[in-house]
């Protein structure tokens, strides 16, 4: 008998069955834009061999105005037919299913031709939209079914249409953004007869057995956005147009609460998605911070909804659900929400990947096949950088020994896992402890290897990582005088009023560490009282009248940095916003443009700019550097002075930040052409 009975079961569509209830959500992810089909085929085609339900892919637009930004991959003529065509046959040939979803922006659409039902700006984008007319909106409906007619064509075996997340469909259906007073505006029956009129003739241009999957928003997260009876309202007549599945949206784009990050809570919006179950007879997928089987597995037992959407954990490990039919769950690589290389790679216009996982998006480029000649091979750091490479290492067949000075593996990772809201890195230590050990790395720990150690190996890769920069202040050798090592590793005392030298992703960390009692992340309720999200049956669009309300910070905390600029500019893309205003919440002081004088009895003494004017006392029990690192070279530079070659990775090549994604990706790699 299966762990997951319900998670692996077949879902009965009537026309078609799936062979259980995971579906790979949608994800930009650039692939399609590269036009490169084969790569495009080979990665969906290792997530169906990975055992997945049903995949959707990433948003295709039906038009040139719906785009998502200049040159996005688009559906429109029979040229994309024969592209699409490709991708189609591979995952077929792999056992799997794939719809595509049909993504029409509106007001998000990067581009000065935008439209929308009404020319209201969007806060997240520079371009304001032209308002549409009757013939234009009949135009974009025509678009939109041409595109699962031409879907079907190329072997799709059905298509999402993108009605949440404040895209096209989104703003017909809230007064925020739709204005009208005409049949498509107004009272709620107008307001949704677009999405309709757009499923009910998909439906007719389709035929009966075609998949049709609509992504409806269950709660906004913007002023003014639906209520829970105008959304069952919605999802009870889409049910009647012709959708075969309903898929959960969460938050709009603009919207200022996470919702994906890493931060948000596991299963965070389940509860949304089982408010609506048993008021439709169709199929309801939830989705949002699903990322185990376990948790998964959970909210269908729990009857959340009848099948979950799992998008990032599918680019962590395409052979997520074979893993956990086969009893392999401790084998599945963690996604752990950081968006490092996903979402801040695709809002950046780059090519999506993996933290966890660099090949994903690269399959066809980045192979992992058997060495032709066995070496022994030394991996000196069990941080990210040397984990990665003495796995892959020894997955082509190699000899690995892997040395570390500490009595753990996970290096800086060990560190990440104490910040509240950072708990998804326990995970990813766990699953490298369970690879190393399955792997048949001879693990050396406690050793710090020296020139005589490594004497004899084939190939020796330094992966020693970083030590804190000494930022050279007079005072800064006194007893309440602390680093980010002693503050996260080594649990050292800390008062109750604390100065952070450094504004980096580290002095973020410290700072959220310090000001931190329970970590939301771990407590629901807790979590949503601190962003502000409310029922949306009580409250329309699910924001709170009263706003966040975290607790009150622990400590009194100032961050400081020495460039005179808005602090936190070089956080993530994606999930910078999120760092700065759980600080601000917390009360957290935010200083820029800062000399460092001394340090002494009365606290830390600053000045200003080059003149070093408006001189300042920071009163303060404690003072924490997180000014920087350096790359810990000793021993390859010992190494290099014996003549014995080696390579160096991760933080010992470069110490610019604590970059997990630049070590594992530089690990792998390396490793790979060994």
């Amino acid at each position: 008998m299966t762990t997951y009975p319900h998670l692996l079961a077949p879902l009965d569509l009537g026309f078609t069955t799936l062979k259980n209830r995971v579906l790979m959500g949608s994800m930009h992810t650039g692939l399609e834009e590269t036009k490169d089909w084969p790569r495009v085929a080979e990665f969906y085609a290792a997530r169906a061999r990975g055992g997945v339900g049903l995949m959707v892919t990433g948003g295709i637009g039906p038009n040139l105005e719906g785009s998502v930004a200049p040159g996005a991959a688009m559906m429109a003529s029979e040229d994309d037919v024969q592209a699409h065509a490709i991708v189609t046959k591979a995952v077929h040939d792999a056992g799997g299913k794939i719809a595509m979803q049909i993504l029409h922006a509106g007001r998000y659409a990067f581009g000065p031709k935008c439209v929308a039902p009404s020319a209201v700006k969007s806060p997240i984008s520079p371009f304001p939209p032209n308002e549409l007319d009757e013939d234009g909106i009949e135009k974009q409906i025509n678009d939109i079914v041409n595109a699962a007619v031409l879907a079907r064509k190329a072997g799709y075996d059905g298509v999402e249409i993108m009605g949440s997340e404040g895209y096209f469909l989104n703003q017909f259906l809230v007064a925020h953004t739709n204005k009208r007073t005409d049949r498509w505006g107004g009272s709620y029956e107008n307001r949704m007869r677009l999405p309709l009129d757009v499923v009910r003739r998909t439906r007719e241009a389709v035929g009966p057995n075609f998949i049709i999957i609509y992504r409806l928003s269950m709660i906004d997260l913007v002023p003014d956005g639906s209520t829970f009876d105008e959304v069952v309202q919605l999802a009870q007549e889409v049910e009647k147009a012709g959708a075969t599945i309903i898929n959960t949206g969460i938050g709009w784009h603009e919207a200022r609460i996470p919702t994906i990050a890493t931060s948000v809570p596991r299963r965070a919006f389940a509860w949304v998605t089982k408010k609506l179950m048993g008021k439709v007879g169709i199929p309801i997928i939830t989705s949002n911070r699903i990322n185990t089987p376990e948790v998964g597995e959970e909210v269908l037992v729990e009857g959340c909804a009848d099948m979950v959407s799992m998008a990032r954990p599918l680019l962590a490990d395409a052979d997520f659900v074979v893993k956990a039919e086969t009893g392999q769950s401790d084998h599945i690589a963690p996604c752990i929400g950081c968006n490092q290389a996903c979402l801040d790679h695709t809002f950046g216009g780059k090519l999506t990947s993996c933290l966890v996982n660099p090949r994903a998006c690269h399959e066809t480029e980045l192979a992992i096949t058997p060495a032709e000649e066995v070496k022994s091979i030394a991996v000196v750091g069990a941080g990210p950088a040397g984990l990665s490479a003495a796995l892959t290492a020894a997955e082509r067949g190699h000899n690995v020994t892997l040395f570390d000075k500490a009595d753990r593996i996970g290096g800086q990772l060990n560190m990440a896992r104490q910040v509240p809201g950072k708990e998804e890195f326990n995970g990813l230590v766990d699953w490298f402890a369970n690879m190393v050990a399955d792997a048949g790395i001879t693990v050396k720990l406690n050793a710090a290897a020296g020139v005589d150690d490594l004497a004899g190996f084939d190939e020796v890769i330094i992966a020693t990582g970083v030590m804190p920069r000494d930022p050279g202040i007079p005072g800064q050798d006194r007893d309440n005088v602390l680093n980010y090592i002693d503050v996260l590793r080594d649990k050292a005392e800390v008062g109750q009023k604390v100065a952070i030298i450094g504004a980096g992703g580290i002095g973020f960390d410290v700072a959220e560490f310090l000001v931190t009692g329970d970590s939301p992340t771990l407590n629901l309720p807790e979590w949503l009282k601190e962003w502000g999200v409310a029922d949306p049956e009580a409250v329309r669009g699910g924001l709170a009248p009263e706003g966040p309300q975290p607790d009150a910070p622990v400590r009194q905390v100032t961050l400081m940095q020495r460039k005179a600029k808005a602090l936190g500019k070089g956080l993530g893309k994606t999930t910078g916003w999120i760092h700065r205003a759980t600080l601000k919440m917390k009360d957290v002081e935010m200083i820029g443009g800062v000399n460092y004088e001394k340090i002494d009895d009365a606290g830390l003494h600053i000045s200003f700019g080059e003149a070093r004017e408006n001189p300042q006392v920071i009163e303060c029990d404690t003072v924490v550097l997180c000014a920087g690192q350096l790359s810990e070279r000793t021993l390859a530079d010992a190494l290099q002075a014996e003549g014995i070659g080696c390579h160096v990775i991760g933080g010992a090549d470069v110490a610019a930040e604590l970059d997990a994604k630049r070590a594992i990706n530089q690990g792998t790699r390396l490793a790979a052409a060994l």
